[in-house]
């Protein structure tokens, strides 16, 4: 008991601490360890497995858009990365730098990549030359290197997983389109598979990424109210293409420059995950993308047939659901923490008692709710209990996220709810960046996204009281 105990005891409550709660949980769940290497995390395969569900159902609804995957070096020459003015000020203060090979110094210095536009750009460059070879719609699985001077896993590591997607276009129209639906692609995948509600919108040009000509967003709400950038999706115009020369003879047979876009999300969706859905007991993962959906328990499975029935039950579900049985030898009551823990959705609790009656004790993951169902009946009740937890874990977080979007008129409302409110501030700009950096140098509170869907708060700017020209999202952000 006292063992038992002590596994609940290890999670900070995210009430006391909840940056200590979601190291706690990262580490118990085993979902990374850390690595002699500062700033960088082992996956394991706990947290690798949520990974692999995330990569394969993007990559499938990817490849229905047209996208197919390629790779590309680890490695930037220095002169590339050079080439887009905007894009190597932007990552300058991240990168990280080749000067030796084995004994020998570099003739020139080499990148580790923070992102690829610029090998992208010098592939185009030469596989691009009619209008013939549009469009390129590419993708990339890979890791990527930013110095970030302070970590924490998932959310910020010096090396992380992603995927970036990068395309070139015969028309400004078509890039624009595809920006558009690679960010509705990541938004419905966040709602659907992962269960949680985003607001869509544009980064101002002060966030934007560095050489894009706009930068698409999907923002998410934290349980403690602080935002996280889930997904972004970059329109670069004709820019870099007249940085590296990637032009096209159309069917006048006039030299065009291409026009060029990147998307990308990262393992950072797994913080997301954790933040949005967890409790003091652990993860709570939803059904769409948990890579274990039910644990079977088998009840004093020392007793004969115990096990057998466990293991009979698995065969007839695991057609169409990932489960485990936990036959270890830990008592039942560390076996439910321990799955808790892990944010398995469904437990399925089956003992002697039960195997009698021919029925077992199934309970849900998020609620705590404990139905009574017979065996008979479990493999068609499990699908109808998976959705509903499914959609109610949507739900929830979207109720959550719009009690803690709050409303301000003026500087003085804006800065009280921003220092007392946490969560979202939907409140008026005039578009000028002076305001910008005000607001986050007297309140730490940045512009989020301009949302697409506009709302007409005041007629005047929060910050400065001159005409206003968009409502933006504001908070804290991770």
């Amino acid at each position: 008991m006292a063992k038992e105990k002590k596994l609940v005891e290890a999670i900070t409550s995210m009430e006391e601490d909840f940056a200590q709660w979601y190291t706690d949980v990262v580490k118990k769940a085993e979902l990374i360890a850390y690595s002699s290497v500062k700033g960088c995390m082992i996956i394991k395969p706990a947290g690798y497995a949520i990974w692999e569900n995330i990569q394969k159902s993007l990559d499938e609804k990817f490849k229905e858009t047209g996208v197919e995957n390629l790779y590309m070096p680890l490695f930037i020459p220095e002169s590339l990365l050079q080439k887009e003015k905007d894009h190597v000020e932007g990552f300058a203060p991240e990168v990280a730098w080749v000067t030796c090979g084995g004994l020998n110094e570099l003739q020139e210095r080499l990148c580790v990549r923070p992102t690829s536009e610029t090998l992208f750009c010098d592939f185009y460059a030469n596989e691009v030359q009619s209008y013939r070879d549009l469009p390129k719609i590419y993708n990339q699985w890979c890791s990527v290197v930013r110095w970030e001077k302070e970590t924490r896993p998932f959310l910020r590591s010096r090396e992380f997983l992603w995927q970036e997607g990068h395309t070139v276009h015969a028309t400004a129209e078509e890039a624009i389109a595809r920006t558009e639906q690679m960010l509705n692609l990541y938004a419905d995948f966040l709602e659907n598979e992962l269960a949680i509600p985003v607001i869509r919108g544009r980064k101002t040009d002060k966030e934007k990424f560095a050489g894009a000509e706009a930068t698409y967003t999907i923002e998410s709400l934290m349980h403690d109210g602080k935002a996280l950038q889930s997904g972004t999706s970059h329109n670069f115009g004709d820019g870099f293409a007249r940085a590296f020369g990637i032009q096209y003879t159309d069917k006048e047979n006039k030299l065009q420059y291409a026009h060029q876009t990147s998307w990308g999300m990262t393992t950072r969706v797994i913080g997301a995950i954790i933040m949005v859905h967890g409790d003091n007991s652990g993860l709570v993962l939803p059904p769409r993308i948990a890579p274990v959906q039910v644990a079977i328990i088998p009840i004093q499975q020392n007793k004969e047939g115990v096990l057998d029935k466990a293991y009979e039950l698995k065969r007839v579900l695991e057609k169409g659901f990932k489960v485990k049985v936990d036959d270890t030898d830990k008592s039942p009551g560390w076996k439910f923490s321990e799955q808790e823990m892990r944010g398995i959705p469904v437990r399925i609790e089956l003992g002697p008692k039960d195997i009698e009656a021919n029925q077992c004790v199934v309970v849900r993951r998020d609620t705590r709710e404990k139905m009574v169902i017979s065996l008979d009946e479990i493999e068609n009740r499990l699908p109808e209990i998976l959705d509903a937890m499914q959609k109610e874990m949507f739900e929830r977080a979207k109720t959550h996220r719009d009690s803690h979007t709050y409303v301000a008129k003026n500087y003085e409302e804006f800065k009280d709810t921003i220092a007392n409110k946490p969560g979202f501030v939907k409140a008026m700009w005039c578009g000028d960046v002076e305001c910008e950096n005000k607001i986050k140098e007297e309140t730490t509170a940045t512009s989020r996204c301009i949302p697409f869907k506009q709302e007409t708060i005041a007629d005047t700017c929060v910050c400065c009281g001159k005409p206003a020209r968009q409502m933006v999202y504001w908070g804290k952000a991770y």
